[in-house]
């Protein structure tokens, strides 16, 4: 079996998991795999609390990084927030969300693996 197929099923997999009433933050990526100058949507979900002021969302590879940072206003913020981020270079990229509260106390973290991959892969 193509080693890359099974990456790609296991990225599938463990990508969305459904927002349990317990969990402060949620993170989903789209796509989690693609083509390099990849578009990437991140979709932070985020329980409703007074405490919340920021989230910042981060794409990080060994090569390159950019982020992104939003104000929230505690628990009248929407409470999904989507960023873009736009022509990704090749790389195998971790994408963090940092949720911060008060003086930027971070109240709760969550992170996903994507790979963006050129057309020599073999993908």
């Amino acid at each position: 079996m193509n080693w890359r197929a099974v990456i790609l099923g296991a990225a599938i997999l463990t990508a969305a998991a459904p927002m349990r009433a317990s969990d402060r933050l949620v993170l989903k990526v789209s796509p989690v795999v693609s083509y390099a100058p990849a578009n990437l949507v991140v979709r932070a979900t985020v329980e409703a609390n007074t405490d919340n002021r920021s989230i910042e969302i981060v794409a990080e590879s060994a090569d390159f990084y950019r982020s992104s940072e939003m104000s929230l206003d505690g628990d009248r913020a929407p409470r999904t927030t989507m960023f873009e981020f736009r022509s990704l270079p090749i790389g195998d990229y971790q994408v963090r969300a940092i949720l911060r509260g008060v003086s930027g106390k971070e109240l709760a973290s969550i992170q996903s693996q994507i790979n963006v991959v050129g057309e020599s892969s073999g993908f």
